[in-house]
């Protein structure tokens, strides 16, 4: 595959109205989203949960691409066809979920490290021939007490980016996401500090290990106050932070920005990314790749009657995709 190639699969990514569908929950995180709402976690259960979420009917019309997880990719619809397949076929792009989780950063209390490099370059291989067009890896940066520390940021950052760097060497388009995390009592100011500094540090990284940054998308944490703080910010004045901290710390090269919903809740999500697409020259889409603000409601109606209400469940799956499109869009209002 083409560099061009690379860079033709990142902007159908980031399509204007459109963003990513992210179901790449892993095994222990999906029981827990099934326990919670009564719902059996066998793998027919989970297969039937994603094909929900995938074949929603004109899905694609505000759906850009979906991250599955190992499972899923290999998973097919009730019909037989492969979740790739059926996806390409639908005007989804596919994608798969690559690192192995989170781990103690050795000698920094507190701070993780994502695991999986090993082996990368052969799972990456395998997932081109099942027919994954883009990858994700998440990195998880802590706020606390005298953290995060530079090593922490500048390992994350350095893993990101071998990742990165190989994915485009198996033709997938590398999505990168730092999360910075909600946990804490920290200020808005805080976690706009701690968010440019990783934002930064990886992009830096990427320039040292040759990564096509217009063959890549970003995919990061709002700039927001930690969901302890006695002082939460507005809608404008998370927008505001968000994007001034973007544009202090993203090369304008970069093809497109994802945002993670991170915590909040369904609306607080969409209304950020709405109130941040009213900002004029903005020098990369920004769009939304979200989980639980994409499927929360529809999985706590299915769970209710699986077979009775799923139509209803992808109606809602859909009303989701919508609001969300059209805050990519800056055209999103409030219901009422």
């Amino acid at each position: 595959m083409s560099i061009e190639d690379l860079e033709d699969i990142a902007l159908a990514m980031v399509a204007p109205g459109k963003g990513i569908i992210a179901i790449d929950e892993s095994s222990g995180t999906i029981k827990k989203r099934f326990d919670s709402v009564g719902i059996a976690d066998t793998e027919e259960n989970r297969r039937r949960y994603r094909e929900l979420l995938l074949t929603t009917p004109n899905l694609s019309q505000y759906i850009s691409g979906a991250i599955l997880f190992d499972e899923t990719i290999r998973q097919s619809t009730s019909d037989g066809v492969p979740f790739p397949r059926y996806m390409a076929e639908n005007g989804l792009v596919p994608g798969i979920k690559v690192d192995r989780g989170l781990q103690p950063l050795a000698g920094c209390p507190g701070e993780v490290i994502t695991e999986g490099l090993d082996g990368l370059r052969a799972r990456l291989e395998e997932y081109a021939r099942l027919g994954a067009r883009f990858a994700k890896w998440r990195a998880v940066i802590n706020i606390g007490e005298d953290i995060p520390t530079s090593t922490c940021i500048e390992a994350n950052a350095h893993t990101l980016a071998r990742y990165a760097a190989l994915c485009q060497e198996q033709g997938l388009v590398p999505m990168v996401e730092p999360e910075i995390l909600l946990d804490g009592d920290h200020d808005i100011e805080t976690c706009y500090d701690v968010t440019e500094a990783t934002l930064r540090a990886l992009f830096q990284a990427l320039y040292q290990h040759n990564v096509f940054l217009e063959g890549t998308i970003l995919k990061v944490s709002m700039v927001l106050a930690g969901k302890d703080c006695a002082e939460q910010a507005d809608v404008d004045d998370v927008a505001d932070l968000t994007v001034r901290c973007l544009r202090s710390a993203v090369p304008a090269s970069l093809t497109g920005i994802v945002f993670l919903s991170g915590g909040q809740s369904d609306e607080q999500a969409t209304a950020h990314l709405n109130a941040m697409n009213q900002y004029d020259n903005n020098p990369w889409p920004l769009s939304f790749s979200y989980g639980r603000a994409m499927q929360s409601a529809a999985l706590k109606l299915w769970s209710k009657d699986l077979a009775g209400n799923y139509a209803a469940a992808q109606q809602t799956v859909f009303e989701r995709a919508r609001d969300n499109g059209l805050a990519a869009l800056g055209q999103w209002k409030p219901a009422g």
